[in-house]
């Protein structure tokens, strides 16, 4: 099926054409340099940027996969969750573009677009299967019970900042530039993480979900301290804390419920940090471990492509009624079930 795929829902303006798990052509226009002077993401210059952006990013994406719109089967369009500007502008111009070619289009959850991104790499969709999700918005370790939409449950999530966002928040607390992840992970090369001693991320008891904010807090209170200690230091720390705090929800999720196969997804699955832990307690204990490369990771049109696919298979269909939902919930929460046996 040969589908293009509209992302607009942060701060990256992306299209991409794919045939089924191929990528045909893509484009991207990256916002991180008009941002990074704030310090994080301003919605209203985001969405005037996607303005300007999305008729050239989609043009020159169907121009580098050689295809025209009547090639296309369907469009595929980021509904949600994300900044509700954002959103409405490449909702829209899905909408148009569609209606104007006569094509069918199909709303996609921006969150199974990051678990769809490793269809394009490898991943051969079998179910069920574990999915940890991990970006500047969202932390959820979820379990895909099919290819369908809502066919998700939520097994565990952050009660507070998500990862990527704690990733941001101590960069700032380091004087490092946005966006936070890189910086840090760049930072941390220099640094040893048995250096400091920080707690481990909360847990909740007869829970898979977790908090950032007592990490961040303790960050806090050693940078302030009467000894501060090196940054370099801080920030392998800190990396290094989040990563096997994140593994080790995956080992809890894997041992109740006896899934073998994990896909990491978001922003922060580009993290090697995170990666390499993964890989180490899949080696240790026998799972397999899926992750994009760090390219995929990334907000991308090719990732909604994909699971804009999968939605159609399902059958969903977009709507001219159809609008923008920033916070969009279609996961349900469900207590992790121990395996059989």
């Amino acid at each position: 099926m040969r589908a293009l795929g509209i992302e607009s829902s942060c701060d990256e303006t992306s299209a991409a054409v794919i045939d089924d798990d191929r990528i045909l052509g893509e484009s991207v226009v990256s916002q991180i340099d008009l941002h990074r002077v704030y310090g994080g993401v301003v919605p209203e210059l985001a969405s005037r940027q996607h303005l300007s952006a999305i008729e050239p990013v989609v043009t020159e994406a169907l121009a580098r996969a050689g295809v025209r719109p009547a090639d296309l089967d369907v469009v595929c369009v980021t509904q949600g969750p994300g900044l509700v500007g954002a959103l409405l502008v490449g909702l829209s111009f899905a909408k148009a573009f569609a209606w104007r070619h006569r094509l069918p289009w199909v709303p996609v959850n921006h969150l199974l677009g990051h678990v769809w991104a490793n269809a394009l790499w490898g991943w051969q969709p079998r179910f069920p299967v574990l999915a940890l999700i991990v970006s500047g918005g969202h932390t959820d370790l979820v379990c895909l019970r099919g290819p369908a939409p809502d066919a998700v449950d939520v097994l565990g999530r952050t009660r507070d900042d998500a990862a990527g966002e704690a990733f941001d928040k101590v960069a700032r607390m380091l004087d490092l530039p946005y966006p936070g992840g890189p910086a840090i992970e760049r930072l941390a090369e220099a640094g040893r993480a048995d250096a400091v001693a920080l707690p481990a991320v909360g847990r909740l008891r007869g829970s898979l979900d977790m908090s950032f904010s007592g990490l961040k807090t303790a960050v806090y209170d050693r940078l302030r301290g009467s000894d501060p200690p090196a940054a370099a230091d801080v920030a392998a720390a800190f990396q290094h804390t989040v990563a096997q705090e994140l593994t080790a929800r995956v080992v809890q999720a894997v041992a109740l419920t006896g899934i073998d196969t994990v896909l990491l997804a978001g922003g922060v699955a580009a993290n090697t940090a995170l990666r390499s832990a993964l890989d180490g307690a899949a080696a240790a204990r026998g799972f397999r471990v899926h992750a994009p490369p760090t390219r995929l990771c990334t907000d991308n049109g090719a990732m909604v492509a994909r699971a804009g696919i999968a939605a159609w298979d399902a059958g969903i269909r977009g709507s001219a009624g159809l609008e923008p939902v920033p916070i969009l919930e279609q996961f349900r929460w469900r207590p992790p079930r121990p395996a059989a046996g």
